[in-house]
């Protein structure tokens, strides 16, 4: 178990235990990683926000229900995925803008940097992925997460997280020949 793991069971044993301090260091500590993680999925920074804020106010809520104390980091992560995913539910024009994020990001040329040019590359083929198989890359490769954590904050089996990731793969490879 990591000590980062250690240091939040402990900050939420705290709380638990009265002491209000603790959870602001946890909300010092999670607040930003949150917004990011919730702007992922919405591509709106205020909404994220207030999607993160909204699900600060669960957290706190809950906090003394936790049945375990070293996954308190998954499950904050899996009330924000599933706040932003009823924002996304309720959002009509969600398609209209998710088109416009992509088609803004491959638009975006500097033929100077080759590098630039291999990450639009890689950007456009992820985007042909299935909206699953974008979340499970995400969660592996960016914030590094374990599959037994994406499972759990996606609320899938670790089997499924282990299928959207091989078929991810192999469909990247296909699509960057």
């Amino acid at each position: 178990m990591s000590t980062t793991r250690v240091f939040d069971a402990l900050l939420v044993l705290q709380y638990q235990s009265g002491d209000k301090k603790a959870l602001g260091i946890l909300v010092n500590k999670y607040h930003a990683k949150l917004c990011r993680h919730s702007y992922w999925y919405v591509k709106d920074v205020n909404a994220s926000q207030d999607i993160v804020q909204d699900s600060w106010s669960i957290i706190i809520n809950k906090l003394n229900t936790i049945r375990d104390a070293n996954t308190f980091e998954c499950w904050a992560m899996r009330i924000v995925t599933r706040r932003s995913i009823d924002f996304l539910k309720k959002e009509k024009t969600k398609k209209i803008r998710l088109k416009t994020y992509n088609h803004l990001k491959l638009n975006e040329e500097e033929p100077n940097e080759d590098k630039d040019k291999e990450i639009k590359k890689l950007n456009r083929a992820v985007g042909k992925l299935s909206q699953n198989q974008q979340v499970v890359l995400r969660l592996f490769y960016t914030e590094d997460y374990s599959m037994h954590e994406i499972s759990e904050i996606l609320e899938i089996s670790i089997g499924t997280v282990k299928s959207r990731l091989f078929h991810a793969r192999e469909k990247l490879k296909t699509i960057l020949k």
